[in-house]
């Protein structure tokens, strides 16, 4: 991942995706993080998914801020985000040899709260990722919801990637009359639903463009 990585893959180091590249990749692609951390008020071990979207070597996430884990992010507490996508179900000739293809990304690292300018930014930029076109063609935020809005941002210097690619790893079974391969899997946008008022609405381009980009 870079010239002197912090950490290094112990399970199955071969799986390990090196080109960071290949890594923001996996992470574009994605809308959800799941973020670990030990709550330094209960001391329990919390994790939560949070909408975020990658810019440039920093990962950013917004929520509410009289959320428990925005409270906790702005703090500094440290962090454990995780991203990953399942691209096939693998059926071996028997349970213990199927598994799973899937590419992960895990960031590690204490958050920093953004204010200001660079809090508007970042709610752009995670607003742009989630629903393309909506910040300039919606209703501007106003100043109440902007001051419940928490931005953070996460570095990318402190992250690992793994992938796992290929059909069932079973050749010791290769002789047995039993099916094995790859049950291909994958995420897309559906059609529109249009809230009830909007019936009567043509669909944006915007809109539009998020479901064409199937």
């Amino acid at each position: 991942m870079s010239s002197e990585p912090k950490r290094e893959i112990l399970r199955k180091p071969s799986r390990t995706v090196t080109d960071r590249d290949e890594a923001y990749a996996i992470l574009d692609e994605g809308y959800i993080a799941h973020v670990g951390f030990a709550d330094p008020d209960t001391g329990e071990t919390t994790v939560i998914p949070i909408a975020y979207a990658r810019d440039g070597d920093r990962m950013l996430l917004h929520g509410s801020t009289g959320s428990r884990v925005f409270m906790a992010l702005k703090a500094g507490v440290q962090v454990c985000a995780t991203v990953t996508h399942l691209d096939a179900m693998i059926s071996a000739r028997s349970p213990f040899n199927s598994s799973m293809n899937y590419r992960s990304v895990m960031v590690f690292g204490n958050p920093r709260a953004l204010e200001g300018e660079e809090k508007e930014r970042a709610l752009y930029i995670v607003s742009e990722h989630l629903v393309a076109g909506l910040w300039d063609a919606g209703r501007p935020m106003v100043a109440k919801e902007f001051a419940q809005t928490m931005a953070v941002e996460l570095s990318l210097k402190d992250m690992t990637a793994k992938k796992r690619v290929g059909g069932a790893l079973d050749d010791e079974d290769a002789q047995l009359p039993i099916w094995a391969g790859q049950i291909p899997m994958k995420t897309t946008f559906g059609a529109p639903i249009p809230n009830p008022e909007c019936a009567d609405m043509p669909l944006p381009d915007y809109i539009k463009k998020i479901v064409e980009s199937n």
